[in-house]
């Protein structure tokens, strides 16, 4: 069984969501285990048979994931915590009070998979860990598929990726990493790759992303080791080992010389894998896997130029096959399934049905020639000149615009000056309290929307709702105490999706999912051109809420890094001068409010450390683009207007100096489930701005006891003066519902009102 052509995963929360609502209907107690265990069964196979009969050689396996494969992979080899295995729950609720939490168990920190915006969850590895292959969901699923008549290649979290990506628990010394039980954990790879080869499995695809990123000599050496040690069992599958996102480096080389039987190197983000390639030794007598197909983007491929890159490896491997640069689970199903997308911008785009199909297309080719597959090419060739050619993708007001630009647009005054005036304007006490943004989407509110969508309500009874929901949220933060409100942001279905309907160069899905983690799920808009803000885009809702109460109310914005991070976004250039554009239209918005009487204005950045390079080399000139869009975006108001911003879940030590560089002058920053980490990091660098650690964890149904958010209150106070801290959750409430929303900020108001009389 060769490889031939492939994925490297898919997608697995169904084409209409089918999974999400299933797990939301079992975590809310309408369901069973049997019928969330029955939906994920039918979306596995429907999967399995839809990659069979689309003419893919080799198949992924093991690709479903019930909330996160890195979590699949803690369960998977016994990496369960005391505190969670000691709720005495079945296998499938201690799953999900690992990735959610309940009241006595908080669950796994969440982080970002590398530069993406899915989120995987953190596993604790300490000297007590043992590993050993507790669940065998992989090899069930392989015989699950293989009673379909589909032979799969299951595919797991590599081993050296899964330590490298998990932190030490609290009962380790400091000395500990996770790293230390490799020899441990390979054992239990190994028995687990044994059952497979039992099982009937040719191929184990063994994802080692983590080496698209700068390693040390002594993890390259544990790379070496680890490979050398699984490929020299004798009762294993072949191991194909997967490095995407980026240029595996010298991690290239290590796993060319040991004795798997394949490497699958991504040809896209990679772009010099190529010219590496011919120089490696070891790859002649193996399969190389050409991820020659964007597995993160919505483009469609350039199949005459990716049958050119293909054709130049041949000779270099033994078995040269095509597939994804990465798995699909990062695009939607099928664009097939967008009837009201624009027609020309959707003959643009492949989701990751139409990508499955490149790559059949391009395996033929380098099979049979291209004359096997004329047709194919000519439409690709066709579909990229028309868009290279489309009048509406440049707009030369916003292009001259940018060249006018001067550094003098993208500075504020000094800080000090700033907090003066704002404390004037403003007359906060110390620990000013607020939440992030968005409060919870009831189904009222969701209900209003579609019904202006479909017609069924015109557009003066939907802004009555939405004017009603508004007076709802004011009320609900004066009577709960809150120092500075937000309006709830009823009106928006996502951070960027909303922002994305209101700007010229943006295109949007209906049913263009995209799974983000566990049941959450985001439908990134696409941007195709120019950007330009045709009017304002939030003034109305937040002018609005401004004159329903004396309390300062912030306007509530997108920034441009985010916009970005969250969207498909064009590569016909560069990202710093998208982002550009994009800070324009959010710099007018900014203005706007401000002409309006708002006083406080939050631009959040959650994605800022999401798109920092995976190597040291390339994050300067990241950075240097990314802070100057954001100043850009919030530069040119009074001193007395306040600038927020909000970063959440993800490792911010690599971006901390950029914190410090945006110069906002309040930053919130998740940190309830790190229980104040972050602040050591800030206080490294000097950051002496406004800083609102997060107090209350809003991924976990869990309520925060006072106590608690006291302890966090305290901690906070240790690393940072009260007149510089606020009170606020780790992120938006959107998610949550009111019950618990409630009485977590009631709580939260509690704990700050006991830390504030400990102040005197």
């Amino acid at each position: 069984m060769t490889i031939g052509s492939t994925v490297l995963g898919y997608p697995r929360i169904g084409p209409k969501r089918e999974l999400k609502r299933a797990l939301e209907r079992y975590w809310a107690g309408r369901c069973g285990e049997d019928e969330l265990r029955g939906t994920a069964r039918q979306l596995r196979r429907d999967t399995w048979t839809a990659l069979r009969d689309a003419g893919l050689d080799s198949v992924p396996g093991n690709t479903f994931s019930y909330y996160d494969q890195v979590l699949d992979a803690a369960v998977t080899f016994g990496a369960v915590p005391r505190r969670h295995a000691a709720l005495g729950l079945g296998p499938l609720d201690t799953y999900f009070a690992m990735a959610r939490g309940v009241e006595s168990a908080p669950p796994l920190e969440m982080t970002k998979w590398f530069d993406t915006n899915y989120h995987y969850l953190v596993p604790e590895i300490g000297p007590q860990t043992r590993f050993t292959l507790t669940d065998r969901t992989p090899v069930e699923q392989y015989r699950e598929a293989e009673s379909l008549g589909v032979r799969t290649r299951p595919v797991l979290v590599g081993p050296l990726t899964f330590l490298l990506l998990s932190k030490p628990d609290a009962t380790a010394p400091g000395s500990f990493r996770p790293l230390d039980k490799l020899d441990e954990l390979l054992d239990a790879y190994a028995e687990l790759l044994g059952e497979l080869h039992d099982a009937g499995a040719e191929w184990v695809q063994l994802d080692e992303p983590a080496f698209a990123a700068d390693r040390t000599p002594q993890e390259l050496a544990a790379l070496r080791d680890a490979y050398r040690q699984l490929g020299e069992l004798s009762r294993r599958p072949k191991l194909l080992v997967a490095g995407y996102f980026g240029d595996l480096g010298e991690a290239l080389g290590v796993l060319a010389s040991s004795p798997i039987e394949g490497l699958a190197v991504d040809l896209v983000a990679g772009s010099s894998t190529v010219d590496d390639l011919s120089g490696v030794r070891g790859l002649r007598d193996k399969t190389l896997v050409a991820g020659l197909v964007d597995g993160r983007n919505v483009w469609r491929t350039d199949l005459d130029a990716a049958l050119s890159t293909g054709a130049t490896l041949l000779g270099m491997a033994a078995e040269v096959a095509v597939g994804t640069s990465c798995s699909l689970l990062h695009v939607p199903y099928d664009v097939e399934a967008e009837p009201d997308l624009d027609p020309q911008v959707k003959s643009w785009l492949a989701f990751a049905a139409q990508k499955v199909r490149e790559v059949v297309v391009l395996g033929r080719a380098l099979r049979e020639g291209r004359d096997a597959v004329a047709d194919e090419l000519a439409g690709a060739r066709a579909a990229i000149a028309d868009r290279a050619g489309a009048d509406r993708i440049r707009n030369g007001r916003v292009r001259s615009r940018l060249d006018s630009l001067r550094p003098e647009h993208a500075r504020r005054g000094a800080y000090d000056d700033r907090r003066v005036a704002q404390q004037k304007s403003l007359g906060l006490p110390p620990l000013p309290t607020t939440t992030i943004g968005s409060f919870p989407q009831t189904t009222d509110v969701r209900k209003a929307r579609a019904a202006l969508r479909s017609g069924t309500i015109d557009r003066a009874s939907y802004k009555q709702r939405m004017r009603d929901e508004i007076d709802r949220v004011i009320a609900l933060q004066e009577e709960i105490g809150l120092d500075v409100l937000v309006h709830g942001e009823p009106e928006r279905n996502d951070m960027v999706q909303y922002f994305a309907e209101h700007l010229d160069g943006f295109a949007s899905t209906e049913h263009g999912w995209v799974q983000s983690y566990g049941s959450r799920c985001v439908r990134p808009p696409i941007l195709y051109g120019d950007v330009v803000r045709p009017q304002p885009m939030t003034v109305e809702w937040a002018e609005y809420a401004q004159r329903q109460t004396r309390r300062p109310v912030k306007g509530m914005l997108t920034g441009p890094v985010t916009i970005l991070a969250w969207s498909f976004v064009r590569d016909d250039q560069p990202l710093a001068e998208t982002a550009r554009q994009v800070a324009l239209a959010i710099r007018d918005e900014v203005h706007d409010l401000e002409s309006a009487g708002i006083r406080v204005v939050q631009v959040d950045e959650p994605a800022l450390r999401e798109l920092l390079p995976l190597r040291a080399a390339e994050h300067p000139a990241y950075l240097d683009w990314a802070v100057e869009s954001f100043r850009l975006a919030t530069s040119g108001v009074a001193d007395s207007t306040q600038i927020h911003t909000h970063l959440c879940y993800s490792e911010f030590g690599d971006v901390i100096d950029a914190i410090v560089a945006l110069d906002a002058d309040v930053t919130s920053i998740e940190a309830a489930r790190s229980r104040m980490e972050v602040l050591d990091d800030l206080n490294a660098v000097g950051f002496g701005r406004g800083v609102g650690p997060g107090v209350y964890d809003i991924h976990s149904p869990r309520v925060p006891e006072v106590d608690e958010v006291v302890d966090l209150l305290r901690a906070a106070l240790e690393a940072v003066p009260a007149r510089r801290l606020w009170v606020n959750p780790d992120c938006g409430l959107k998610t949550r519902g009111y019950a618990e929303v409630e009485a977590a900020l009631r709580n939260v108001i509690s704990a700050t009102r006991q830390v504030r009389a400990s102040l005197s």
